[in-house]
C-alpha cells in the first residue's frame, strides 16, 4: 500500500482540532455545535452513519424486487390490455430492433440500481474493520454512486410521459402498473443510503492501521 496514505503523520481536520461543516465547508474548531456561516450542526463523525445506510438499502432492495416481479406498464389497445415488466420491455425493444432505447432502460433500470446496491453494500462491509483499501479511490467510487443515482429515474419518466401523451380512451390508453411506484420508491431509498454514507469514516479506518 501506498506509504503516503499509511503513513501516520497523515493530517486530517480531526487530528488538527477541527470539524468541517457538510453543508457549506468551513471548518470551525472541534467542539463547535453549530456552523458559523450557515448555522448547521456540526459533527465530527457521524457514528450512525452505517446503521442508516444498512436500513435504506435493505429498504431500497426489498422493494426492487417487486418493481421487477410486477407490470410497470398497462397498455390498453381496443379493450385489448398487455403488461410488461422492465425486462420484458428490454426484450420487446430488441424484438423491434430498438437496441439504443433497449440498452438506455436496461443500462438505468438493472446495471445502475444493481451497482449501486453493490457499491454502497461494499463500502458498508469494507468500514465495519480496518482496511488496506486506497481512500481516495473509495472515495470516488462513493461520489459515483450519489451522482449516477438521479438517472436511475429515466423508467419513471419514460412511463410519466407515456401516461400524459396516449390516453385515448378506448382505442390506447397507458398507466403505470405497480413496478413503477416500486422502482421510484427504490431509487429514493437508495439515494438516501448513498446521503447517508459519512466518507469521513473511510479515513478513519485507514487512521486505524498506521503503523506506530
Amino acid at each position: 500500500m501506498d506509504r503516503s496514505v499509511s503513513s501516520p503523520s497523515l493530517t486530517t481536520a480531526r487530528r488538527a482540532g477541527l470539524v468541517a461543516c457538510r453543508s457549506c465547508g468551513i471548518v470551525s474548531p472541534f467542539g463547535t455545535r453549530a456552523c458559523l456561516r450557515c448555522g448547521s450542526r456540526l459533527e465530527s463523525r457521524d457514528e450512525a452513519s452505517l446503521q442508516r445506510v444498512w436500513a435504506w438499502l435493505l429498504a431500497g432492495l426489498i422493494v426492487y424486487i417487486p418493481a421487477n416481479t410486477y407490470p410497470m406498464l398497462r397498455t390498453t389497445q381496443l379493450f385489448q390490455t398487455s403488461e410488461s415488466t422492465i425486462v420484458g420491455g428490454v426484450v420487446e425493444l430488441v424484438h423491434h430492433h430498438a437496441y439504443a432505447i433497449a440498452a438506455i432502460v436496461f443500462i438505468a433500470s438493472v446495471v445502475i440500481p444493481v451497482g449501486k446496491f453493490l457499491v454502497i453494500g461494499y463500502l458498508a462491509v469494507l468500514l465495519r474493520r480496518p482496511h488496506g483499501q486506497d481512500p481516495h479511490k473509495l472515495h470516488t467510487l462513493h461520489t459515483a454512486v450519489e451522482f449516477i443515482g438521479r438517472w436511475s429515474m429515466i423508467d419513471v419518466f419514460v412511463v410519466a410521459i407515456l401516461t400524459a401523451l396516449v390516453q385515448f380512451d378506448v382505442v390506447a390508453s397507458v398507466k403505470p402498473g405497480l413496478a413503477a411506484a416500486c422502482f421510484a420508491l427504490s431509487v429514493v431509498f437508495t439515494m438516501l443510503s448513498a446521503q447517508a454514507f459519512d466518507p469521513r469514516l473511510i479515513w478513519d479506518r485507514i487512521k486505524e492501521e498506521s503503523p506506530r
